[in-house]
């Protein structure tokens, strides 16, 4: 409130437009204090909801798929799953699944998808149908509807084996393929 002046005092509507004021600002800082703490919670309930990702499989997006076979006598080729993000319908996706150096290893006609996140397996077999050696292998994903290309987002396959508290937010340790953040995740496996 000003200092009055004896002479000349303040009118009862000057008196409480000041007041409105100093409740007002009083008012914006509790609430800016309460936003704060109520901010914390919500990282800290965000922060344990992401540990229980920890060991189970995410799809985010990437380009990759690790294909392995054990050492045991008959032991059969596995291989990672991958995906795909549709924001639209398409008649027609393929797979071209890549070598290291880029060579073409198998190509997979997926055939109509809804828009969505759809996950698939390789049987790790090339084309002439034998059983590719254990590595990386990269996929290409292509989409059309109506012979008009599509965004078609690939997906590859990450265990969560941690989670890191950063200044941006959470972050999902994913071993070999680094960190992500929550909203890249598209389905846990």
């Amino acid at each position: 409130m000003k200092n009055q002046d004896p002479t000349n005092p303040l009118q009862n509507n000057e008196l409480t437009t000041q007041l409105a004021q100093i409740s007002t600002v009083s008012g914006i800082e509790k609430l800016n204090t309460t936003l704060g703490a109520i901010s914390g919670q919500i990282d800290n309930s965000q922060s344990l909801q992401a540990t229980t990702l920890i060991g189970h499989g995410v799809m985010v997006p990437g380009t990759t798929i690790l294909a392995g076979k054990g050492a045991e006598e008959g032991a059969v080729t596995s291989t990672t799953p991958f995906g795909v993000e549709l924001q639209q319908p398409a008649d027609k996706v393929t797979a071209t699944i890549t070598d290291k150096d880029g060579r073409v290893v198998r190509t997979l006609e997926i055939g109509e998808l809804r828009a969505g996140v759809h996950t698939f397996t390789w049987d790790g077999k090339q084309t002439d149908g034998t059983t590719v050696p254990n590595g990386s292998y990269n996929i290409a994903i292509t989409a059309s509807n109506g012979g008009t290309q599509l965004v078609a987002q690939p997906l590859q396959f990450a265990l969560v084996q941690g989670v890191t508290k950063g200044s941006n937010g959470n972050l999902l340790d994913l071993g070999t393929y680094g960190t992500t953040t929550l909203d890249e995740v598209r389905q846990i496996i």
